[in-house]
């Protein structure tokens, strides 16, 4: 996710050079190799220990990461509709719309699994558990409408791009209205509780993504129905025009909502310093990147000036950010210090209670024979 944004902020960035498209094919590969390595990790570790599996599902917090999966996906997806279609043409578009049909399978999968796996939990949790990665599930769903927005722009085949963006709506509606809900609790459990843990403080940064490419979404999903309404006869003549100027405000409030969120996350981060760094650093670089993204595009779309120079401020600051981490992870993994899965602590108990639950039923058998001897 982290690199995959970054991938795509080398596309957008609104000065651009041709030492920038560059850069963008090489973060697109190294993006490419990271996805599908750890993928590939993951599917073998669940595979061959498929115990760690019931454990991390079980987690109330570990099983939220699973939102990542899409949304690291989609970012492949929309880097190579930014690099790949101008480059290779018209099968580049069904390649990608195929694989944005995979993506959004799985992105609703997980945001409404999870939701229900979260209500049905044995266990109750209390408020000051909770943090900002409660959003991760439901903005899988809003990434997956965003790659939506930016196939439809890209589509030759009116029909489908309708498909698209009507699928990207009912998307952004499942997801968007339910981030607001989940940013409500979270700002209670902050008023109640004050601020996280200095190990997750970084996940202060989190409402950003949805807010940022919940925004994105919905101006770009308007910048596509002005073109393909018409040629579909959809709804009504002006409903493209009407979708696109509503689009924009919309997109506009939530840039505002996510400015007051984006000074509380900086004011919790200096709070909280110093910090230990861990691989939830790395929640600092998708949601700011989104928000770039919302930030060039409404610069784009009024046109300003400022709101350019502002994206490609935040957008800088994203890249040089990735360095940061990049360069700290790599020492990490270097030293084996990054290699730690917290869900495995519960294994052993899960292992323990499952033994004493068996010794329990020994103990039953057992007397119940007595009895009957008896």
């Amino acid at each position: 996710m982290g690199t995959g944004v970054v991938a795509v902020l080398f596309i957008n960035i609104p000065f651009q050079a041709d030492w920038l498209h560059y850069l963008s094919i090489v973060f697109f590969i190294l993006n490419t190799i990271l996805f599908f390595t750890a993928f590939v990790i993951s599917l073998l570790r669940y595979t061959i220990w498929p115990e760690i599996w019931s454990v991390m599902i079980r987690d109330p917090t570990n099983s939220l990461f699973l939102g990542t999966i899409p949304m690291g996906f989609a970012t492949l997806i929309s880097a190579w509709i930014s690099i790949c279609v101008p480059a290779w043409g018209v099968w580049a578009v069904y390649f990608a719309f195929a694989l944005w049909i995979l993506d959004s399978v799985v992105a609703i999968a997980v945001t409404v699994t999870l939701g229900i796996l979260l209500m049905s939990a044995s266990h109750q949790r209390s408020l000051d558990s909770i943090t900002a990665a409660q959003l991760l599930p439901v903005a899988a769903t809003i990434v997956a409408s965003a790659v939506g927005s930016n196939i439809a722009n890209v589509m030759p085949n009116p029909q489908l791009a309708l498909g698209a963006i009507i699928a990207s709506y009912v998307m952004w509606g499942m997801a968007v209205p339910m981030a607001f809900s989940v940013l409500v609790i979270y700002y209670q459990r902050l008023a109640l509780h004050k601020m996280p843990p200095r190990e997750v403080i970084v996940s202060a940064f989190l409402p950003l993504g949805p807010l940022g490419y919940g925004g994105y979404t919905v101006l770009n999903l308007g910048r596509a129905a002005v073109k393909v309404f018409p040629m579909t006869g959809s709804i009504d003549p002006i409903a493209g025009r009407i979708a696109y100027v509503m689009g924009f405000f919309v997109s506009l409030v939530m840039w505002g909502y996510g400015l007051i969120w984006f000074a509380l996350a900086l004011a919790s981060i200096w709070k909280a310093r110093p910090f230990p760094f861990n691989m939830g650093w790395w929640g600092f670089t998708f949601p700011l990147g989104v928000y770039s993204l919302s930030t060039i595009l409404i610069g784009k779309e009024l046109p300003s000036l400022f709101f350019r120079v502002l994206g490609t401020i935040f957008a800088t600051c994203v890249i040089l950010l990735w360095i940061l981490i990049a360069v700290r992870t790599g020492k990490g993994a270097w030293t084996g210090k990054m290699f730690h899965a917290p869900c495995l602590a519960n294994l052993k108990k899960q292992q323990e209670q499952m033994e004493e639950e068996k010794s329990i039923g020994n103990a039953s058998q057992n007397t119940h024979a007595a009895d009957g001897n008896k």
